[in-house]
């Protein structure tokens, strides 16, 4: 296999800056495993990285760190495009950083409607403090900011009036499903009512096709691969991370993605230079384990750059969908994907797809902490540390 090299491409990065969290989500037990501030990914290894024409920033809480301006003013000296994944609760943070970068892109976490995203973040006024962060931030003229929603049986009945209320407001509405993986430290989430969930994946999707947005129409197909993955199917287009997508968490350890169920490490960026980690055997091992990952993950770091890739299968999906939505309100229907039908038909059991997902009831997450951060949890639960931390930046 021939080695990677950045000479001459850019990459697509996404920066973990800290794995502190204040939410308590159910679907995401990363707040019970944070971080330790002192070794989260310092300035100097952020000017390690490669040129980038797109980073994401995430945690965690990325507002959490009271430096996160400083990170994003050297991110900007490498990358094309900036977006920042929170759950929107450190409103006077993010809009001192979005006065500084307003051509930063913002995307808050809404689980859904006021009280259905309460239930799930955990966070007392979460949906009130996320979407007066959202307000305030379009009102200073802010373009790129929207709502980042994470799907499952609990809040599928909010997905489109969630949607219609980020179109009232002119924003970006971002979506996923249930994933499980060290970086969670989850193992056993899952969809038990595939079918109604779908049914509102549907009814997005055909609103999105609706729309006279090119970009919604290519969303649109997103989310019909979210109704793959929910359904335990193969990829719909080939998964590249680790080739010219990677990410780095707070430890500096560079991994292909977050979606594997342990961690896997590339090289450390704190003590190698990029050059050397990216071509390293390590590296070369990771990208061997990718090309033969079986988890199918359908998420938007792993798929946006796939879509841009092998850009003819998603166009050739938008046309066609698009045409038949000349002449219908429905141009979607999930039962495209045989294996909805396969369902609705009794051909295949929800216990036969249920074996196909990445839930493992009997599989304990590895948490992917440093010996350090691991040895803060003696005695003291990671809420605890937190709420320690937090009251200390007062």
């Amino acid at each position: 296999m021939a080695k990677e090299t950045t000479a001459n491409k850019k990459l697509n990065g996404t920066v973990i800056v800290t794995y502190r969290c204040n939410a308590r989500c159910s679907m995401c037990n990363r707040y019970k495993a944070p971080s330790k501030p002192e070794e989260e990914i310092s300035l100097e290894t952020i000017r390690k990285l490669p040129q980038m024409y797109f980073t994401n920033v995430t945690g965690g809480e990325p507002f959490i760190r009271t430096d996160l301006k400083e990170i994003v003013r050297e991110l900007y000296k490498k990358s094309d495009r900036i977006v920042i994944s929170t759950n929107g609760f450190f409103t006077d943070r993010i809009v001192d950083l979005a006065k500084e970068f307003p051509q930063v892109g913002i995307r808050i976490s809404i689980e859904g409607l006021e009280q259905t995203n309460n239930e799930i973040r955990g966070l007392e006024n979460g949906f009130q403090r996320g979407y007066q962060t959202l307000k305030t931030l379009r009102e200073m003229g802010m373009k790129d900011v929207g709502f980042g929603m994470t799907v499952q049986d609990k809040n599928a009945p909010d997905l489109v009036p969630l949607y219609e209320l980020s179109n009232e407001m002119g924003m970006e509405f971002a979506t996923a499903s249930l994933h499980n993986s060290f970086y969670f430290v989850e193992a056993k989430n899952i969809i038990h009512d595939r079918q109604m969930v779908a049914k509102n994946f549907e009814e997005l999707i055909n609103r999105l096709l609706r729309s006279h947005s090119p970009k919604k129409w290519f969303r649109a197909y997103f989310n019909h691969g979210l109704i793959n993955y929910i359904y335990g199917q193969k990829r719909l287009l080939p998964c590249d991370m680790s080739f010219d997508t990677f990410f780095i968490d707070p430890y500096g350890d560079v991994m292909p993605c977050n979606g594997t169920k342990d961690k896997e490490v590339m090289g450390n960026l704190n003590t190698q230079t990029w050059e050397e980690l990216w071509n390293s055997p390590e590296a070369e091992e990771v990208r061997k384990k990718v090309r033969c990952c079986d988890r199918d993950c359908w998420m938007i770091g792993s798929v946006s750059p796939a879509m841009h890739k092998y850009i003819m299968k998603p166009a050739l999906w938008v046309l066609k969908h698009k045409f038949k939505a000349l002449f219908t309100k429905h141009p979607y229907s999930m039962y495209e994907l045989k294996i909805c039908r396969d369902l609705r038909d009794g051909k295949v059991t929800t216990e036969e797809l249920d074996a196909c997902s990445t839930c493992d009831l009997h599989c304990a997450a590895n948490n992917g902490l440093s010996e350090a951060s691991q040895a803060q949890l003696v005695g003291r639960t990671g809420e605890e540390i937190v709420a320690a931390d937090l009251a200390g930046q007062k």
